[in-house]
């Protein structure tokens, strides 16, 4: 498995308030951020796996909802949570 529960309490304590802030909007972001990426890498060797696929878009959608959210509430937060991932849009 490619997530276990210590990767996950490290990207939340690396970008969350604490390992057990799993409802900061920065956390998520980190999180999904993690899994698109694993997901793009299975995407490359296995380019029929459409089910995978539809995954990979719905996450980078969940992920763009909570970075619309991020930026309408706190500017600042927003930025810095896309310098540290180096997400663009």
């Amino acid at each position: 498995m490619y997530l276990t529960k210590e990767k996950k309490e490290e990207i939340f304590a690396q970008h969350g308030n604490s390992k057990t802030d799993t409802g900061s909007a920065e956390g998520q972001i980190a999180l999904f951020s993690y899994r698109i990426n694993h997901l793009s890498e299975h995407l490359k060797s296995n380019r029929k796996d459409f089910n995978t696929e539809r995954s990979l878009v719905k996450l980078v959608g969940k992920r763009r909802s909570l970075l619309d959210y991020l930026k309408a509430k706190d500017i600042e937060r927003y930025r810095s949570i896309i310098k540290e991932l180096g997400i663009r849009k």
